[in-house]
């Protein structure tokens, strides 16, 4: 009986460390670029409101208002064992880097009621949320353009998830673990909604109210 609880605990114990990070971790594939290093928030800046209100910003307002956010976001984020973790309080993390056409590999590990999302050129979102009956990759806040993933291709809660996420133009395709979830649907302007997307912008990591984990973020732009 010993033996057995002492093989119990040890066994709660391997569960509760956190997973080890491989070799491969956080390591781009060919012709991709690591957004995260798996070591700190180089290459991330904090959010300062949205691209029509910091488009309306003095320089000098501009350079106040980005040093303000990134103190919450130093204060929101952090990076352990090679994972990049929001604690669930703060603003969206974003690239310090503004993108037009890419591909970007992400991967994506939420909580019970998990509820976030991936903005492309600083506009929600590519949906990512514990919804069983419709499942993640959809683009969410589109009104006239598909908004619903056309697959439920999400893993069980605590498991990581991978996205494939291709922008060019207006059109975006999203793979979730494999899985071909948004086939070149039109992303629309969620900021100014008489306008297209705007052709260039921050790769945003948003969520709502509790902890998300990222890893393995590449990026390669594409020539227009």
């Amino acid at each position: 009986m010993k033996q057995m609880l002492a093989m119990v605990c040890i066994g709660a114990a391997l569960a509760a460390a956190p997973a080890p990070v491989t070799a491969t971790d956080n390591t781009p594939p060919e012709g991709f670029l690591a957004l995260f290093n798996g070591k700190d928030l180089t290459n991330w800046k904090g959010l300062v409101a949205s691209p029509p209100k910091r488009a309306l910003m003095k320089p000098e307002q501009l350079a106040a208002e980005q040093q303000k956010a990134d103190d919450v976001m130093r204060a929101g984020w952090r990076v352990e064992h090679g994972e990049l973790i929001f604690s669930g309080k703060g603003q969206n993390l974003c690239t310090a880097k503004d993108y037009g056409d890419f591909e970007l590999w992400v991967d994506w590990k939420i909580l019970p009621k998990g509820d976030s999302g991936i903005y492309l050129r600083g506009s929600p979102q590519v949906q990512i949320w514990e919804r069983p009956a419709i499942g993640s990759g959809g683009l969410y806040n589109n009104q006239k353009h598909p908004s619903k993933p056309t697959a439920i291709a999400d893993k069980p809660i605590g498991q990581w998830n991978t996205f494939f996420i291709r922008m060019v133009g207006d059109k975006v395709t999203v793979k979730l673990n494999g899985q071909l979830v948004v086939d070149t649907v039109t992303m629309e302007n969620y900021w100014e909604r008489a306008k297209p997307i705007y052709p260039t912008g921050a790769i945003e990591l948003q969520n709502h109210g509790n902890e998300l984990r990222f890893k393995n973020i590449y990026v390669r732009e594409l020539p227009r």
